[in-house]
């Protein structure tokens, strides 16, 4: 017996023609007579038959399935972004595929034509590279796949994106920096690959401008993503012994690695130097002291990602949105010096 039952094996068992079969299991009441129909369904239960929903997408031309690829699972934000958008597609008769590209734009471009064989109404994307798969971006599009980007987006595709105002927000983290009295920051960015990496660099460069401050490229340390890398950027920047009096992060994987180096290395948050970072989640809750953060709504960004991504499956358009979300500086004990 083949590894799926078919509706072919059950007019074999049955004796009966697999137009019968077929009429029964889709619930054609009108054409197969209520027995027949019971003992069709019942032979169905009893032989583990499941209904081939690939077959049934291809007849209806639509599977109910979306398609969502994250550039990481490290960070709650995704996953919490996911849970949203499960819940509001849900209501709407979808279901969600999952792929996880690791910062790769070969594993991207692999979940992209994974997601395409799968036959998904449409796409997700939070990109891992705003330029290497724009010719796969634009051919997804083109074969009548809608895609929304969100988070981390690209320019020049023709598609809706939602994403967090990074350079505002930025800016706005760092002049808080300043005013509290903060003078020599130091800036943990993220890769140049990544859209939003040259938005927060922007932001911060803007702010000391601001403020009469000199840019002074030292005090940008090499891009980090990860814990160990955001620790070990900043053991090498210690050891040169140039002075500084915060760490501005792009994401908080990376600020929680710088922190924890920081401390064993003996310096006291937030009295001897303050730290705060971009896209904070409940891991910024979660560690001693705890961090100050520009939180993005997630709630809103997968309320916005769904609605128009589900705008253009209905509608078969080329509609064309750039949602752009205000964050919120959630201050907590790690630029707060307790007072004496």
């Amino acid at each position: 017996m083949s590894k799926y039952i078919t509706i072919k094996d059950i007019a074999n068992e049955l004796g009966i023609s697999k137009s019968t079969v077929s009429r029964a299991l889709s619930g054609d009441s009108s054409n197969v007579k209520a027995e027949t129909m019971k003992l069709i369904t019942d032979t169905a239960r009893r032989m583990g038959y499941h209904r081939n929903e690939m077959a049934v997408s291809l007849r209806k031309q639509s599977s109910h399935n979306i398609g969502i690829i994250i550039p990481e699972i490290v960070t709650s934000f995704y996953m919490t972004f996911i849970s949203h958008v499960q819940t509001i597609l849900h209501k709407h008769g979808y279901n969600v595929l999952i792929a996880t590209s690791n910062e790769s734009y070969i594993q991207e471009r692999d979940n992209i034509e994974m997601m395409e064989h799968c036959m998904v109404d449409g796409l997700l994307i939070s990109v891992c590279d705003k330029e290497r798969n724009i010719d796969q971006y634009r051919r997804i599009e083109s074969v009548g796949i809608p895609v929304v980007f969100f988070d981390r987006t690209v320019e020049g595709v023709e598609a809706s994106q939602v994403r967090l105002d990074d350079y505002i927000m930025s800016f706005f983290m760092v002049e808080q920096l300043i005013r509290s009295g903060c003078k020599q920051i130091v800036h943990i960015p993220g890769p140049s690959r990544i859209r939003n990496g040259y938005e927060r660099l922007r932001g911060y460069r803007d702010a000391l401008e601001k403020f009469h401050i000199a840019y002074n490229p030292d005090l940008v340390l090499p891009p980090a993503l990860s814990a160990e890398e955001g620790g070990q950027v900043v053991a090498e920047f210690i050891d040169k012994n140039i002075p500084f009096d915060a760490v501005f992060g792009f994401t908080e994987t990376a600020l929680i690695g710088a922190k924890n180096l920081m401390q064993k290395r003996g310096l006291r948050i937030p009295d001897d130097v303050r730290v705060c970072c971009m896209a904070g989640t409940t891991l910024c809750t979660l560690v001693h002291p705890t961090i100050t953060a520009v939180e993005q709504p997630v709630e809103q960004m997968a309320e916005e990602a769904c609605r128009l991504l589900m705008h253009n499956i209905a509608n078969s358009g080329k509609h064309v949105e750039d949602v752009v979300l205000r964050g919120e500086i959630v201050e907590r004990e790690s630029t707060v010096k307790p007072t004496s």
